[in-house]
């Protein structure tokens, strides 16, 4: 089979390097050129020093688009857009955005939310994917097949943590070890930039949907992974509740709903999204879990180009969880 041609633009931060880890080991992908101005010159493996013996690319200031069949964007919220005002020809290839610019769906453009847990068939005979950010991957996990029933008719309440790579490559004060370390944190109390696009998917599979999602992101002392807990008032028995989950997930092939209690290292460094339901009262629990830098980002954008290019879903995504 020929393989993919692909270019990743934005290769010097965490995303791109967990990007460019699934890519060079790929059996369907050729990675064509890894844009970086700012490191334009130098090996990849100067920047992401794990790739070190896998690869031997150099980060270029060029853009050989007529090279490749698949873009992937890596850039910072906002460049994105401003990429495609400025490189019009780009629509004509597979493009999968990781920020962003193009995840509330409008009439100005036409990517595709890039969820396979509701959009699969769009997501297959999609040109352009708008990958889900990483809370609100893991957020949403936990609420669809609720959704999908009409069940979401009170408000939901969610508590996430996240690891410190969630902020990003360029340190701040509240990503620096000395700050992070045995320490935890909340930030942008109900009032987290994912929340638009989990209200949208929410309404998406229950249009009456009004309810507000009281989310309460925290920033956590570990470098990656997203551990949410969301609680509902519902009337479903445990025992129902298991059965809408299982039978609305029967054909994902990373969403996992789980009988025992589960911990966060077993969605680390893979593209797995876990579940795990309890029943209190009228109050049903999810607990939901995933590897922010994989399937909350990286791992979820090569999972979206394996459908796009008809692939195996999973090509490229056999990875192992770090267990201990």
């Amino acid at each position: 089979m020929t393989k993919i041609k692909v270019g990743v633009i934005g290769g010097a931060g965490y995303t791109a390097g967990e990007l460019l880890r699934i890519l060079v080991n790929h059996p369907n992908v050729e990675i064509v050129f890894v844009n970086s101005t700012s490191n334009a010159g130098n090996p990849i493996t100067d920047v992401h020093s794990g790739l070190v013996g896998d690869t031997d690319l150099i980060f270029t200031s060029e853009l050989p688009l007529d090279d490749v069949d698949a873009l992937f964007l890596c850039s910072a919220h906002g460049d994105s857009k401003k990429f495609m005002d400025e490189n019009p020809d780009a629509s004509k290839l597979k493009i999968i955005d990781l920020s962003t610019d193009y995840r509330e769906k409008r009439d100005d453009h036409d990517f595709i939310y890039g969820l396979p847990e509701i959009n699969r068939s769009e997501i297959v005979a999609a040109q352009h994917i708008a990958n889900p950010g990483c809370f609100a991957t893991c957020i949403q996990l936990a609420l669809l097949p609720l959704a999908s029933a009409g069940l979401l008719n009170d408000e939901v309440h969610v508590n996430a943590i996240t690891g410190s790579t969630g902020a990003g490559v360029k340190p701040s004060s509240t990503s620096h070890f000395s700050w992070r370390n045995n320490n935890i944190s909340i930030y942008k109390a109900f009032d987290h930039q994912h929340l638009q696009e989990i209200g949208q998917s929410l309404r998406q599979l229950q249009s009456d949907f009004d309810k507000d999602v009281n989310f309460i992101p925290v920033r956590g002392n570990f470098a990656r992974g997203i551990y949410a807990t969301s609680y509902i008032n519902c009337k479903l028995s445990l025992a129902e509740a298991k059965e809408l989950y299982t039978s609305y997930y029967k054909d994902a092939r990373f969403t996992f709903l789980v009988d025992k209690n589960p911990d966060m290292k077993q969605v680390v460094n893979t593209n797995k999204a876990i579940i795990y339901l309890e029943k209190h009262g009228d109050k049903l629990l999810i607990v939901s879990m995933i590897d922010n830098l994989l399937k909350g980002a990286s791992g979820q954008a090569v999972q979206n180009m394996n459908l796009m290019f008809g692939l195996d879903e999973k090509a490229g995504l056999n990875l192992k969880s770090i267990g201990f």
